[in-house]
């Protein structure tokens, strides 16, 4: 009788955690995004601290323009939506939507990375270099740890597109794939957090 209520219960469970092993790799990835929040957080705490230190050099307002960090954030904020339509079709064994999106996602990600690095590069054009105050040291950690953060999971997606045209929809393929999206909505919340606390308060102050 319990029969039919157990196989509707499985078929229910999303298809990365169906394999139990894979599914406690996931729940120990969560316990590894905690850890890189601490990290964040920390750094946010020390950018509040250093923020309106700026010494002899160029204060937020003078320094930043909000055109290219709206770029940016669009940029980041529409690859969180093509990493979702991406876990959606692997869900659906769609393995051909899977490649497209997570490319899609992969492009947008270069974007934003291009973009911050040439934004970088304007400031450091101006004499905003790091070691200037406590307020550009403090800006470029912070903001230059979320970026490497982005260049990594570029790379991670560029090794996932290989795993998955070498291996197909596999249960290890599922969890890699639904442990990257994680990740990369991840960045996409500190980023939110960081256009917020640090460009846009920073230019408005």
């Amino acid at each position: 009788m319990s029969t039919p209520a157990v196989s509707e219960r499985h078929q229910s469970i999303p298809v990365e955690f169906a394999d139990e092993e894979e599914s406690i790799k996931i729940t120990g990835f969560w316990m590894f995004l905690m850890t890189d929040m601490i990290i964040f957080a920390s750094l946010f705490a020390v950018y509040a601290v250093y923020r309106s230190r700026t010494a002899l050099g160029p204060t937020p307002q003078q320094l930043f323009h909000l055109g290219p960090t709206v770029l940016e954030t669009l940029l980041l904020l529409t690859s969180s939506f093509t990493v979702g339509i991406a876990v959606w079709a692997m869900r659906h064994n769609r393995l051909r939507m899977v490649f497209g999106w997570l490319i899609a996602t992969l492009v947008l990600g270069a974007g934003f990375v291009i973009t911050e690095i040439s934004d970088f590069v304007s400031y450091m054009s101006q004499g905003a270099t790091w070691h200037v105050s406590g307020f550009l040291s403090g800006f470029y950690v912070l903001v230059g740890t979320h970026g490497a953060h982005v260049t990594f999971g570029i790379m991670w997606a560029i090794t996932l597109l290989l795993q998955l045209r070498r291996r197909g929809l596999t249960a290890v393929t599922r969890r890699k794939l639904f442990t990257f999206s994680l990740y990369w909505h991840f960045l996409d919340i500190v980023w939110v957090f960081i256009f917020t606390f640090v460009y846009l308060s920073g230019k408005i102050a």
